[in-house]
């Protein structure tokens, strides 16, 4: 069967300070990023080489990526974003410092939406001051992403979300799910189930199929704990569907050890580095000898 549909390259912008164990979290050791760079002494820089060695990668592909930001980067690592734009790809948000925006159990909001308007409205217009241009793209913080926020980001000026994993093994958002697929889509107002109207798009992640049982196979932890193979099967199924995404972070294939602070994941990073930067390669290799078209997913939405 021919692959007809596009896969859109994203890369998720952030260190390894912005995952929930360590920062903007109800069981984080840091309250938010300000209140870690108020007590953290030590080397915090994990992302720049890391950001380098994918912008190389992606360069030897011939492929432009949309990424997604946490807009305190500008702050913390000058320049990195500006490198990011001369190569040509896509800037879209991911929030302003990474926090989580609903409750990772409970999926109740953590914040009122007021307060989520305007925190994404100042991330928005600090990459929109670094980068010159407009972003339309949105990514949520650790994906967790509910329904309530669609209108804001709507409102806001975004075009499209990009947070959305169906899958069998867990539900990040505050909505069933039972009606989406892999497929790009409309969402209701203020929910985020298909069925709307507007030009709002929502494009949600891929996953394997096995008899009902769906793999999340967009990539992220589960390209370093589930491997090539498996990410390339729910890939080529997602592409059969409609056009899908593929994500990964610049800290999946740093070689560099962490510090060791943070609760609840003591195995998070325990694969990454050089075996799945490997990884990534075979997948964008064996998806350019098919010929399926990869690019931002501002490409994909015109």
């Amino acid at each position: 069967m021919p692959y007809n549909n596009s896969l859109a390259i994203t890369v998720d912008i952030e260190d390894w300070y912005h995952i929930p164990s360590v920062c903007g979290s109800p069981f984080s050791i840091f309250k938010d990023t300000d209140e870690f760079f108020d007590k953290w002494i030590e080397n915090y820089d994990y992302l720049t080489k890391p950001t380098h060695r994918v912008l190389d990668l992606l360069r030897q592909f011939g492929i432009k990526a949309t990424f997604f930001i946490v807009a305190d980067v500008t702050q913390h690592y000058p320049g990195l974003v500006d490198a990011i734009m001369e190569e040509g790809h896509e800037i879209a948000c991911h929030g302003l410092d990474h926090s989580c925006t609903i409750h990772p159990k409970t999926k109740q909001p953590l914040l009122s939406q007021e307060q989520f308007e305007a925190d994404t409205l100042h991330a928005k217009q600090i990459l929109e001051k670094q980068f010159g241009g407009k972003v339309i793209g949105y990514r949520a913080p650790n994906a967790l992403i509910g329904g309530w926020m669609i209108d804001t980001l709507e409102r806001l000026g975004f075009t499209y979300d990009s947070s959305v994993s169906v899958n069998s093994l867990y539900n990040k958002t505050d909505s069933s799910l039972r009606n989406v697929s892999s497929s790009p889509y409309h969402p209701l107002t203020g929910n985020l189930e298909p069925g709307g109207s507007d030009n709002f798009i929502e494009y949600p992640w891929a996953y394997w199929d096995i008899l009902g049982w769906k793999v999340p196979t967009s990539g992220g932890p589960m390209l370093r704990f589930l491997g090539s193979h498996v990410i390339l099967k729910g890939l080529k199924q997602s592409l059969k569907r409609g056009d899908t995404i593929f994500y990964f972070h610049p800290l999946d294939i740093a070689q560099e050890k962490f510090p060791n602070i943070g609760r609840k994941r003591p195995l998070y990073w325990i694969i990454r580095g050089k075996v799945v930067e490997k990884r990534i390669k075979h997948i964008i290799g064996v998806l350019k000898e098919m010929n399926i078209q990869m690019k931002p997913i501002m490409d994909i939405s015109e």
